[in-house]
């Protein structure tokens, strides 16, 4: 794009330090990450926000009611990390919550959103994610998050604003209005395949919900972790396959959730990497018009559950983005008969397929197209009409 895509056009993409370090966070781990940034090719890939979560501040405001950095964490403070990140080409992220106080027992950002939206832009911050936890019970929790849009929209800084309440509260039927950029409509997420496949099939059938200036997050991703969280309950299990990482890479970007990258990226992990890097994938992710995947069930006489099932993405230039997604624990045959994509036999067209795993060309089709997925895995192909 020749022109400064306007905040929120497309999901984010970036890296967040919660799901492998939790509270302990500190000011070399965030500066390692934005060099791997860099020297890894994260940034060139498209990825551009680094961002700090929970923990990273004392227990108590100052004086002034202001948020105190923790000195032993982060004794530079956080304008200086904002400027060693922007200096890498990258964007800077922090965390806060609506309530009294975050889910870690810092101070939250309830009845100081002005206050604190005006120290963000004073530190740099480009990316504010907004947690749920210790929210007054009688709040709506809608005008909450109204209030810090409307503080962060003019703090005299452009910040992108993350939601994330959980899916709670009905939040599909306001969060656009509300003004956040990205929203999470799901609860945490872990690192083992049965919550992947949970949050996965809760959001099908949401396409809707998503779209430019307002992306629906699935939560952030857990490729490359095997299970290496210092918190049990995200890495409890001990972590998935490399297949079903590239089948969760793989939903999150077809579905248009925003793509946060949770591992300890300065590991060297060839596999993951190649995940994360996938420059097809990542394309239909960053697709301009940022339109939700619609799903397609198999016939029913040969499936009669949701663990397998289609996801196609209508893109800018009239290219579909197809996922054959097979959740089950056995090998299965999805079959995609063209007219279900709105392709019928009569138009004289065909659809020519490129695989976007194997990035290579598969042929063209007529009317029909039927691959074997293996368990827990996935085929995604971009499809473009010929005649």
């Amino acid at each position: 794009m020749s022109f400064n895509a306007p905040l929120g056009l497309k999901p984010a993409m970036g890296w967040n330090s919660w799901n492998t370090f939790t509270w302990d966070i500190n000011e070399q781990l965030i500066r390692d990450a934005a060099d791997r940034f860099v020297s890894d090719g994260y940034r060139d890939a498209g990825y551009e926000y680094i961002v700090i979560d929970d923990c990273w501040s004392l227990r108590d405001r100052d004086e002034q009611g202001n948020l105190v950095v923790d000195p032993e964490k982060f004794p530079s403070g956080m304008r200086a990390l904002a400027d060693y990140i922007h200096g890498k080409g990258l964007k800077f992220g922090m965390y806060s919550c609506v309530g009294t106080h975050t889910c870690a027992g810092h101070p939250g950002s309830f009845e100081h959103e002005f206050q604190d939206a005006a120290l963000f832009a004073e530190w740099g911050v480009d990316f504010l994610k907004y947690d749920y936890c210790f929210k007054p019970r009688h709040m709506s929790g809608e005008l909450l998050y109204k209030r810090m849009s409307l503080a962060l929209k003019n703090c005299g800084r452009e910040i992108l604003f993350s939601a994330c309440n959980w899916g709670e509260d009905g939040v599909y039927e306001w969060i656009r209005e509300s003004g956040a950029h990205m929203y999470r409509s799901t609860e945490d997420i872990r690192d083992n395949w049965e919550s992947i496949k949970k949050l996965a099939l809760s959001q099908l059938g949401k396409q809707s919900y998503t779209g430019s200036f307002c992306h629906n997050d699935m939560d952030m991703l857990v490729v490359g972790m095997y299970g290496g969280s210092n918190s049990d309950f995200i890495g409890s299990i001990g972590g998935c396959s490399d297949i079903e990482y590239k089948t969760h890479f793989s939903l999150w970007s077809l579905m248009g959730s925003p793509l946060m990258i949770g591992c300890d990226i300065r590991k060297d992990q060839p596999a993951a990497r190649e995940i994360l890097l996938n420059p097809d994938l990542i394309a239909i992710n960053q697709d301009l018009e940022s339109r939700g995947a619609y799903r397609i069930k198999p016939e029913p006489q040969w499936f009669h559950d949701d663990d397998v099932f289609m996801l196609v993405k209508v893109l800018t230039d009239g290219d579909l983005a197809i996922g054959f997604f097979n959740l089950s624990d056995s090998a299965r045959e999805i079959s995609l008969q063209f007219w279900d994509t709105g392709l019928p036999y009569a138009s004289g067209f065909s659809l020519s397929m490129y695989d976007c795993w194997e990035h290579r060309e598969l042929g063209v089709f007529r009317e029909r197209y039927a691959p074997t997925v293996g368990a827990h895995d996935c085929h995604i192909v971009r499809a473009k009409l010929v005649r």
